[in-house]
């Protein structure tokens, strides 16, 4: 990452499962943060299933009666928000593949 848009980006909460990795790397400056793709790939992957544990939780709490309308929303949205970006990455990575397999060697 480029030590001149770490500031920038510590600044902007962003909203999306990249959070962590975003974050993480705006977060250590002066060290050697780079990560590679698969790395980044388990890293967002294992954010995302945390992410739809937590919103499963949340909704079993919400039906037991342990949690609110609001709480059961919110997480479920998030999960559903989460699933969708997992889904366009998954089909953005299938359809590199694709292309590359097409290439002539």
């Amino acid at each position: 990452m480029i030590p001149a848009i770490a500031p920038i980006l510590s600044a902007i909460a962003p909203a999306s499962p990249l959070d962590a990795v975003g974050s993480t790397a705006a977060t250590t400056s002066g060290a050697d943060t780079s990560m590679d793709f698969g790395q980044m790939l388990t890293q967002v992957a294992n954010d995302a299933v945390g992410t739809l544990k937590k919103g499963e939780a949340t909704a079993i709490s919400g039906i037991e009666g342990k949690a609110s309308v609001q709480q059961v929303v919110e997480a479920v949205m998030k999960a559903e928000q989460t699933l969708q970006t997992a889904i366009a990455i998954r089909d953005k990575v299938v359809s590199a593949y694709q292309e590359i397999s097409r290439m002539a060697i």
